[in-house]
């Protein structure tokens, strides 16, 4: 039972310590101007691609500036409109951007855009600074390819319906599941990063 515990509590100290060291690899990325750059600049980008490959986001011109909002918006964010979308609940027009307001499917775009930002930021400190912020150069790597698998992750069955590619319903039911396991692995891939910094 003694052992048991004092597994438990090395477990317990690993997991801390790995948090706290991960934590510190991500105040060391946003806490540089270039490495900040670099996550706000692909985090934007990664979520506009998000929202026009999941056809919330469009291009058209003499849209003028207006915003419609749909009745019950509380009730209707809620519907689904697809297997990993929801029913949007507003209509924004900004001059030459139209972009249809669905909560979650924004929300999703955004968490998975900061995720990606801030693994490619941790890519570039580790090939730019490997040896002072203490993370080897395989680090950037590890960072780059969940990256992204998360972006095939959100935009592959958008993809695979434009192209018009005939798929078989075994690789269609594995598809929604692309998407978390893409949240999984960027997240992985920060705590993996995180504990090769040098506390």
């Amino acid at each position: 039972m003694a052992e048991s515990s004092t597994a438990s509590g090395r477990w317990r100290r690993a997991v801390r310590r790995r948090i706290r060291d991960t934590s510190r690899a991500v105040g060391l990325a946003v806490g540089r101007f270039d490495a900040l750059a670099i996550t706000a600049l692909v985090a934007v980008g990664y979520l506009a691609g998000y929202l026009w490959a999941a056809n919330l986001l469009s291009v058209r011109s003499g849209l003028g500036v207006s915003v419609t909002v749909v009745d019950e918006p509380l009730v209707r964010m809620l519907e689904r409109t697809g297997q990993l979308q929801f029913e949007p609940v507003a209509l924004v027009d900004l001059w030459l951007v139209r972009l249809l307001v669905s909560p979650i499917d924004v929300l999703v775009g955004v968490v998975l855009a900061g995720l990606v930002g801030l693994n490619l930021a941790l890519a570039y400190l580790a090939l730019v600074q490997p040896r002072s912020c203490g993370i080897g150069a395989g680090a950037g790597a590890a960072a780059s390819l969940p990256a992204l698998l998360s972006g095939t992750a959100c935009c592959a069955p958008v993809i695979v319906i434009a192209l018009g590619v005939q798929v078989s319903g075994t690789v269609l039911t594995v598809l929604p599941w692309l998407l978390p396991l893409g949240v999984v692995l960027l997240l992985g891939s920060l705590v993996y990063v995180g504990g090769l910094v040098e506390t």
